[in-house]
């Protein structure tokens, strides 16, 4: 009986697809395209910097430092993103008695803040393009990139059954932080949507040292129960927020009043905040759509 089972099994996994490295690396490199165009259209480029400038001047307006409780938010978020990563962590390791997913998910976090840090304070330079701003680089945000990070932990160390959940509600987490940073006037949204793609890339590389290593734990348990819920969120959450954040562009530049006084709708900082929300909400949802397809039955 054993032997048959064995048999069983071994047919069973047969027909299982198995993972393809290339994608996840492929997209991977999409995501550091993506990074060094964002970069490029926001930084490097004036019209780029105007965008992103009258989006945190707008902020300016709408926002008073004196009444901004979420700036204690911000002041707690790396230590709230490093509690939450290291208990999830520690937990997975007890629970399966293995510190290879830990290993791996540490990695992933540590990569991506790593990263952020290198770019912003030894690679890039933020050129002068005649826009009254700061004259230092900010991109990318370090605060939206703890917090992403530590959400990419507990999707990574999550079960598939449970990833699609972790995705949205990590990324609630994520795209709330990075939208404080902007609202409590510490980045501009590109810093933010510059984040989102560190990460990203990190947790497609962690993704596939996970599945590799640890190829039982990337099996569905019984049906997929749920799990498109998660990625309807996403998908309708971040879709919906790109085309405002489009509206929002598009009414401030052809359907503002040319004025010098600031517009009172604030359109580009809209524009700003729902590329944040739209950016970040679309990413996870990719991320769903990929790890779920790329999964074992």
């Amino acid at each position: 009986m054993d032997t048959r089972n064995l048999l069983n099994n071994r047919a069973t996994s047969a027909r299982r697809p198995a993972h393809n490295p290339a994608l996840f690396i492929f997209t991977a490199l999409w995501c550091a395209a993506a990074l060094a165009l964002t970069y490029w259209a926001f930084v490097r480029t004036t019209t780029g910097q105007l965008l992103d400038e009258s989006a945190f001047k707008e902020a300016e307006l709408l926002v008073s430092p004196q009444r901004l409780p979420i700036l204690q938010f911000l002041d707690s978020l790396p230590l709230i993103s490093v509690f939450l990563a290291g208990i999830v962590m520690l937990a997975v390791s007890i629970y399966r008695r293995s510190l290879v997913p830990a290993v791996i998910a540490f990695i992933t976090f540590a990569g991506a803040n790593v990263t952020t840090q290198v770019l912003k304070r030894l690679l890039l330079d933020r050129p002068d393009r005649g826009v009254i701003t700061l004259d230092f680089n900010s991109l990318p945000s370090g605060h939206t990139t703890l917090a992403a990070s530590a959400a990419a932990v507990i999707f990574l160390l999550a079960t598939p059954r449970w990833r699609p959940a972790a995705a949205f509600i990590g990324g609630t987490y994520a795209v709330l932080a990075g939208a404080a940073t902007v609202v409590n006037l510490w980045h501009r949204p590109a810093d933010v949507v510059a984040s989102f793609l560190v990460v990203a890339a990190w947790t497609l590389l962690g993704g596939l040292a996970m599945m590799r290593l640890q190829p039982e734990w990337n099996r569905w348990q019984g049906r997929r129960h749920g799990s498109g819920v998660w990625g309807l969120l996403s998908w309708f959450a971040g879709l919906l927020s790109l085309v405002a954040c489009a509206g929002s562009y598009l009414y401030a530049r052809f359907l503002a009043p040319a004025s010098t006084a600031a517009d009172p709708l604030l359109p580009y900082f809209w524009w700003g905040l729902t590329l944040i929300i739209g950016v970040g909400y679309v990413l996870w949802a990719l991320a769903i759509a990929l790890f779920n397809q790329q999964t074992g039955d």
